[in-house]
């Protein structure tokens, strides 16, 4: 494991412990941006696909390129596990359009930003997220050269637009589509690379905080004394401490 700060990344652990998936999620997502400096207005104002590049960048910079990925296939409940590649994903993810879309069609000429986390949790929250997430994001709108609302917009210009922000910033939706080995039937799942972060993250830091006692236990040592060790200096310790 490449982690190398390791007591920053036990506290951001413990402080999303008592948080939400999404709390979670901009907690990964301000440690893979120091150069936001925490700024949480501004990472939430990042399109999705952004955070999600960055959020695989992280996982790679953390746990390597493997991801051991499994999934239950949706025709015959199979059991599949494969691997995907982080660093991939993360190069992939980057290859994003201009943040501003433009549409034209019929005389009808629309601007529209692609959304950022803020805009969605916000539309999330709306008795119709669609209305409300097109509200947010329209930057203008005209009419044979005159201006109008969202909601005078046609079915065909929306879906117009859901295209083309779509194309603009595709890692906002990972979707993975694997064949079944056992019947051969596709299934599609959404990648929640937040929620595997968050999950890989809990798993080292509970290894990390046992490892902590371990040592603690043996040489005495205080959690900061062992957390500046090396990795690989803590598991040779680890080995003397089980040959005794």
């Amino acid at each position: 494991m490449a982690i190398t700060q390791a007591a920053e990344f036990l506290a951001t652990w413990e402080t999303g412990l008592a948080q939400a998936p999404a709390g979670r999620a901009l907690l990964l997502h301000r440690a893979a941006r120091p150069d936001l400096g925490g700024d949480q207005r501004a990472l939430l104002a990042l399109p999705v696909g952004e955070r999600e590049a960055d959020l695989f960048a992280l996982r790679r910079a953390l746990f390597g390129e493997r991801m051991q990925v499994r999934l239950e296939c949706g025709a015959c409940g199979a059991d599949m596990e494969f691997e995907l590649d982080a660093g991939e994903f993360g190069r992939t993810l980057a290859d994003r359009g201009d943040p501003l879309v433009r549409v034209a069609e019929d005389g009808w000429e629309v601007e529209f930003r692609v959304p950022g986390i803020a805009d969605l949790t916000a539309a999330a929250r709306d008795a119709d997220p669609r209305r409300a997430l097109l509200a947010r994001c329209l930057v203008t709108a005209v009419r044979d050269g005159r201006p109008v609302s969202a909601d005078t917009l046609p079915v065909a210009v929306r879906r117009r637009i859901a295209e083309a922000a779509q194309a603009a910033d595709p890692g906002a939706d990972v979707t993975l589509t694997i064949a079944c080995p056992e019947c051969g039937e596709p299934t599609r799942a959404e990648l929640d690379i937040a929620s595997y972060l968050w999950t890989e993250l809990d798993a080292w830091a509970r290894d990390l905080l046992l490892d902590v006692h371990l040592l603690a236990t043996a040489y005495g040592w205080s959690e900061p004394e062992i957390l500046a060790l090396s990795p690989m200096r803590r598991r040779y310790y680890l080995e003397l401490c089980a040959d005794v």
